[in-house]
């Protein structure tokens, strides 16, 4: 007997995937979400199913596919030095209290990783330079080897900042002025953080900011799929189709929630 169709049951059994029930909740659940990233989500849970599919599951039941999807794509010739190259960018934030933070994320085009380098409310020419020896060092002892990386004109980025990555031989390349395209890998992170975390998430100070976002960028490293890279994981790449029908019969999938059940990762049942 398959699963229960009800994603909310208390035995905190999802229902049987790739079902249209299943699809469903799960947009309903993620409203922000694409037929592309539900396809992904699948994929992720070793359920070989076509994107076409999906899209037909949630044009039948009335569920636009595509919310607030974006018809704009980004350079393409960035993808040919992906592997080589970085992106970095502050994000602003305000906390319960009404103290802006400024916080400074690096992202890898290759894998599309994710690096949360700080937050502070002053960002001085000596914390910017620090978070970039920081980044350096990790760099180093994962063995990355990247040769470039993007950033725009913003003041709170110090020439020692560009100093200290240059003696690491990674060369500063700066967008255009007011071309954020040209940083769109970095830009299109922002946007699903704010959306899936930061709007819906209360922020008290500097410490909750760090810890939240932590956790989002283990979820995003760890489980989020992602279109750039054929919907694998940043530190995973995508398991095995499964094939056998018995076991697609048989699937146990389990929620497990993050951060109050603001964000949710499905895996198989142990």
């Amino acid at each position: 007997m398959p699963p229960p169709a009800d994603p909310n049951a208390r035995d905190g059994h999802a229902p049987y995937a790739p079902s249209a029930p299943w699809c469903c909740a799960w947009q309903r659940r993620t409203p922000a979400g694409s037929n592309r990233r539900l396809h992904g989500e699948l994929l992720v849970l070793g359920v070989k199913v076509g994107a076409s599919t999906v899209w037909e599951i949630l044009k039948d039941a009335g569920i636009d596919p595509a919310p607030e999807r974006n018809s704009s794509t980004w350079a393409t010739f960035l993808r040919g030095q992906a592997d080589a190259l970085l992106a970095c960018d502050f994000m602003e934030t305000v906390t319960l209290s009404g103290v802006r933070m400024y916080v400074l994320v690096v992202i890898e085009h290759g894998s599309r990783r994710i690096r949360i380098l700080g937050a502070t409310t002053h960002p001085t020419a000596s914390w910017v330079a620090q978070a970039a020896k920081n980044l350096i060092m990790d760099l180093e002892d994962l063995g990355c080897r990247a040769r470039f990386m993007i950033r725009d004109r913003d003041g709170k980025f110090p020439d020692l900042f560009d100093a200290v990555l240059k003696d690491a031989g990674i060369d500063v390349v700066l967008s255009g002025i007011q071309m954020p395209r040209m940083n769109s890998i970095m830009e299109r992170w922002i946007q699903p953080c704010r959306r899936e975390l930061l709007d819906r998430t209360l922020i008290w100070n500097q410490r909750h900011l760090l810890s939240t976002l932590r956790e989002f960028e283990q979820f995003y490293n760890g489980h989020r799929p992602h279109q750039g890279i054929a919907n694998a994981r940043p530190l995973h790449p995508l398991p095995p189709p499964i094939d056998d029908p018995d076991a697609l019969a048989r699937l146990d999938i389990r929620r497990h929630d993050r951060l109050g059940g603001i964000l949710h990762e499905y895996q198989h049942a142990a």
